[in-house]
């Protein structure tokens, strides 16, 4: 590989922001740089109708209309707030959701019930990552208030039916939440077609900015507000608008479509990785749903490696990629969401995530197929585990 070169291959963590991104929002840093709130000069006004014109690009792609759309720090936010709302706004305090999903669901979850604010029960999935909506339906109580079930896992890439489980929900009057950052933006996700009352994402998972996101919330749901001390979105989120990051959000959701179109490219990319690899690897294993999945993910276990240390000689050489959530990078613990599929602890310790995008070449993919097969054996020489 060219020295210095890099290739990024971890686009479920963040994706570079798009230069036609970028620069629809560089006027709204020196030039229109307004407060939303600020209604009576024309810099106040025009930052409210850039605010405004992003709500609708956003609500466009979702299907949505631009009243159901609230702009949030990212999904982190507004899966609390959903979450939080749901407890401390309603007399329904049971919340239905998945063993795999993200810490930002799960962590509020187990403080709601640490304080005593709400009970949850997690859904187990099958060895592809899937809920089982039987498992919905019979953990469905006259309490529960909400089910959160994520679009498309980050770490696996697996897609959840989440058109049966919203009508399961909707059939007992159950309001159905999604956490869909991993798909918006990289697939078609209409939440109408699918049914959901309520959505999280975040611009820099489709190549927007970072610190923005929304919540999409259909017309009728009650949530408790989350944020308070200004009148903000329709009263519902308090805090003064970030109108630059808005405005790259409704762009990178003009663009959306490009990246989606480009999805079966993708998808066939991560095909020939996986033939690549699972030729030239023995005792590699493919994670998660190979045919019902987003495009862009490839997650593999690799037996007699380690994970992190297969990162830290890829990293060496210039490529980069993970070996699970980012959000969790670091941790000593195997990945909650290999292990609830079934997937052995130790096997669970050497997985890799490679994501691409409309960016990532033939090239790209060419330098990993040559560089892992010996990252591997050099470590199945060190290790006290690995038997040929």
């Amino acid at each position: 590989m060219e020295e210095g070169k890099i290739v990024y291959l971890d686009n479920a963590a963040t994706t570079r922001v798009d230069p036609e991104v970028l620069a629809a929002m560089q006027p709204y840093f020196c030039e229109k740089y307004g407060n939303a709130s600020s209604q009576y000069y024309e810099l106040g006004r025009q930052a409210r109708a850039a605010l405004e014109k992003a709500r609708e690009r956003l609500a466009a792609l979702l299907g949505a209309s631009p009243e159901e759309i609230f702009f949030t720090a990212g999904a982190t936010e507004s899966n609390n707030w959903v979450i939080q709302g749901t407890a401390l706004g309603g007399r329904k305090k049971h919340i239905i959701t998945s063993a795999i999903e993200h810490h930002a669901v799960l962590e509020p979850l187990e403080w709601l019930k640490k304080n005593g604010y709400a009970d949850f029960t997690l859904l187990p999935v099958g060895k592809t990552g899937q809920v089982d909506p039987d498992d919905l339906k019979k953990a469905l109580r006259p309490d529960t208030g909400l089910v959160s079930i994520m679009h498309a896992n980050n770490e696996i890439g697996s897609i959840q039916p989440i058109e049966r489980l919203a009508a399961i929900a909707r059939g007992a009057g159950v309001p159905f939440h999604t956490d869909a950052c991993q798909s918006a933006g990289k697939m078609d996700v209409d939440v109408n077609r699918l049914g959901i009352d309520a959505l999280s994402l975040s611009a820099h998972k489709f190549h927007g900015p970072k610190g923005i996101g929304a919540l999409y919330l259909r017309k009728g749901v009650r949530l408790a507000t989350f944020m308070h001390g200004g009148n903000q979105e329709g009263r519902r989120r308090s805090g003064t608008s970030n109108v630059a990051g808005a405005v790259g959000l409704g762009k990178a959701a003009e663009l959306a479509p490009k990246y989606i179109a480009d999805g079966p490219r993708q998808a066939a990319l991560i095909e020939e990785l996986w033939r690549g690899l699972s030729g030239a690897i023995r005792k590699i294993t493919r994670n998660g749903d190979p045919d019902n999945r987003i495009p862009n993910l490839l997650s593999v276990c690799v037996e007699g490696a380690e994970g992190e240390a297969i990162l830290g000689y890829l990293d060496m050489s210039g490529l980069q990629v993970s070996s699970g959530s980012a959000c969790t990078s670091g941790s000593l613990e195997p990945s909650h969401v290999l292990l609830a599929c079934g997937v052995p602890v130790e096997l669970a310790h050497g997985s890799i995530r490679v994501s691409i995008s409309h960016e990532t070449g033939d090239a790209d993919a060419k330098l990993l197929l040559a560089a892992m097969p010996d990252v591997v054996a050099r470590l199945r020489t060190m290790s006290v585990t690995w038997k040929e």
